[in-house]
């Protein structure tokens, strides 16, 4: 495997973001994927995902990893208007980088999972979650006498398998969410925010996974997956044992990511709705 990178990218003037892309020239028809970094929406690189992106590469598929804006460039849904510019980018790009944006997915941890769900919602592409933030209006409703406060004991400058991995962390936990928005004490925005409530028949396939003791609480998982069987469309859960969180558990989902991802992105059937499927 020879794997080539391609960093800092421009892909928004107006806000000045940029995206890495990754690939080896020895694979030709190759899928793409929209690797998705995480921090909390106030916090995190790119460059932290490249370990992901290579070992994709690795199983074949060209990989995008953007930076999107976060607190206080930006609030919701100001990252999720970036992933639409992203992929315009990817699409735009498929001829010249010569990868095939009719098998397009997403990957992402905590908040990119997030954020990898919700272009599955909007655009029909499959996605896969690790640790993602999936309920936010039904949680921060049932937590409103715990004292948000962000974490001082984190190294935020480590490397995200590294960050997090204690277990639960209900303060922090809802400062960070409360802080992706620019009014946080309003709960239409926060229902708003949700993805689960605007999960149709169009959504693409999703592979969740997430500790059973973690960070993120595990009603984001099922609570999507109600939702998903509901309307039919195909999905994954996986519930590791502990405390990990999103990438600190990489290593053990990692194949079987791979498995739905060769379904479901690489398999030319199911991305007949993905390319055209605009949300409404």
């Amino acid at each position: 495997m020879t794997v080539q990178s391609k960093l800092d990218v421009v892909y928004d003037d107006k806000n000045e973001l940029a995206l890495d892309y990754y690939w080896d020239p020895s694979i030709t028809n190759k899928g793409v994927l929209i690797d998705i970094h995480g921090g909390g929406w106030f916090r995190g690189d790119k460059s932290k995902d490249s370990d992901w992106a290579t070992r994709l590469v690795g199983e074949g598929y060209f990989v995008v990893v953007p930076n999107y804006r976060i607190t206080p460039q930006g609030y919701y849904p100001d990252p999720l208007t970036d992933m639409d510019n992203v992929v315009a980018w990817v699409r735009d790009h498929a001829d010249q980088l010569s990868y095939d944006a009719n098998k397009i997915g997403a990957v992402g941890s905590s908040v990119g999972g997030n954020m990898s769900v919700e272009l599955a919602i909007k655009y029909g592409m499959p996605a896969v979650s690790l640790s993602g933030i999936l309920d936010i209006d039904s949680w921060l409703s049932n937590h409103s006498d715990v004292v948000a406060k962000q974490d001082a004991r984190q190294n935020f400058n480590g490397a995200s398998s590294e960050i997090n991995q204690n277990g639960a962390n209900d303060s922090f936990y809802k400062w960070f969410v409360m802080n992706y928005f620019n009014d946080n004490n309003d709960p239409q925005l926060w229902q708003k925010a949700t993805p689960y409530h605007r999960v149709d028949a169009k959504t693409g396939p999703i592979f969740m996974a997430n500790s059973l003791n973690e960070f993120v609480p595990t009603t984001g998982v099922t609570t999507m997956l109600e939702a998903l069987n509901k309307v039919q469309v195909p999905s994954e859960s996986h519930f590791i044992s502990g405390t990990k969180h999103a990438k600190g558990y990489l290593d053990q989902v990692f194949d079987q990511s791979v498995i739905f991802l060769n379904k479901f992105v690489a398999n030319d059937g199911i991305q007949a709705k993905a390319v055209d499927n605009e949300a409404n």
